[in-house]
Order: structure tokens, then sequence, then C-alpha cells
């Protein structure tokens, strides 16, 4: 065996290890991404269950678009708008904070309003004691893309941060999460807003490795032939 065949063999042995183990990784993503709607799916359509305590933990994957309910009163004039483009143009989401009987605060996105209507407050308050029922949503570190970040001391919010909101607010015991408000009418802010949706590449990307894992297979095979016909 000449030298430039032991190197192209080595050279294929790792190619060919390499694309093959990234095919098999994204066939495991593949089938964790399929759970994960299925479950997401589930949770969207479940009976609604108590919203979680302000202290109790709560992850992303067991968690987030779970269907609750809560019970309490909305503190309005700590009420934060957070700009965000929508369907009906610039717009904000209204997200006030609701008041639990043992204190505790849960920021609940009530849904979009239009920035016009926001910047002059023109759209409808709750007083008293209400009942909500949406989605969990888990606080949002990352903004949209192109947004800007926000100021907190200008009471400018371009991202549903929980934890930035309710810490300028000066809410002690808060809860990290927010709840997406179902739509319970066609008035401003109008709820029901939750966008679920999960990209899911990964039988292309699974394809895609184990296409170069093939072309390496077939590309070492041509230069064998070669060599033994050379040889020949």
């Amino acid at each position: 065996m000449t030298l430039r065949l032991i190197i192209v063999s080595l050279l294929a042995a790792v190619l060919l290890a390499c694309f093959a183990a990234l095919g098999t990784w994204q066939v495991h993503r593949l089938a964790w991404k399929l759970d994960l709607i299925e479950r997401v799916d589930a949770r969207i359509h479940a009976d609604p269950v108590p919203a979680p305590a302000f202290d109790a933990p709560v992850a992303r994957d067991a968690d987030e678009y779970r269907r609750v309910s809560v019970t309490g009163s909305y503190l309005n004039d700590d009420e934060v708008l957070v700009y965000t483009p929508s369907d009906f143009g610039p717009a904000y989401w209204v997200l006030t904070p609701l008041q639990r009987a043992d204190g505790s605060i849960v920021m609940i996105n009530r849904g979009i309003v239009p920035q016009h209507n926001g910047d002059i407050a023109d759209f409808d308050h709750i007083d008293g004691e209400t009942t909500v029922t949406g989605l969990l949503r888990i606080s949002e570190a990352d903004g949209w893309l192109f947004s800007r970040e926000s100021n907190p001391d200008e009471q400018l919010w371009y991202r549903r941060d929980i934890g930035s909101i309710t810490q300028a607010k000066g809410f002690e015991r808060a809860a990290p999460y927010f709840i997406d408000e179902e739509l319970t009418a066609n008035s401003w802010p109008r709820g029901g807003q939750t966008v679920v949706s999960f990209r899911n590449s990964h039988l292309s990307y699974a394809i895609t490795w184990y296409a170069l894992a093939l072309m390496v297979i077939g590309g070492y095979g041509m230069l064998l032939w070669h060599e033994i016909r050379h040889k020949n």
C-alpha cells in the first residue's frame, strides 16, 4: 500500500466517522424534537391547572406552554408595555402584574395593543378580582431580531424579561414566568396571540450528513478501484 493510499484511507475513515456521527446525532435530535412537539401540543389543549407558586421551580422543557389559571387582582398602575412588531403593525404587549391572595405577583401578558392605542392608554383595564387562563411562558432572555436593548430606568421595554421588569417594579415575591392570556374578546388588548412553532430541520440535516458519508464511501471506493486497475 502506497503512502498516498494510507493517508487517503485515514482521511476517509475520519470523515466517514464524523459524518455518520453527525447524522446519527441529528436522528436523535429529531426524535427529541418530535417528542417535544407532541408534549407541547398536549399541554396547550389540556384542562388548565393552577399556576405554580412564585417560588416554585419552572423549566422550559417541562413547563413552557402549560395551560394554567390564576386568580388575583391586577395592579394596573404598574402595567408595562413591551414594544413588538405584530400583524397589527407596531404594537405593544400589555404586561400587567396580577397580585394573588398570598401577595405574590404573576405577570400577565394580556395581549397585543396597537402602538397608538398603547401610547394614549386607549385599551381595557380590569379592576377587582379576576381569573386568568392562559399559557405559561418562560422569561425572554433575548429579544426579537433587530430589537433594541430594554431601558428599565426609562421604562422602555423591548423583550418580556420578567426578572428585569419585576425588579424594576420592586416586586420581591414575583414568579419568574409570565402567562399569555387566552383570547377572551376582540377588544384591546387582544389575547390569544401566542405562536407555538418549533423549527424542525433535523431530518434534512441527518440526510445531508449521511449523504456526505455515502459520498466519502463512494469516493474511496473509486480510488481503490483506480489503484487496483493501475496495478493490473
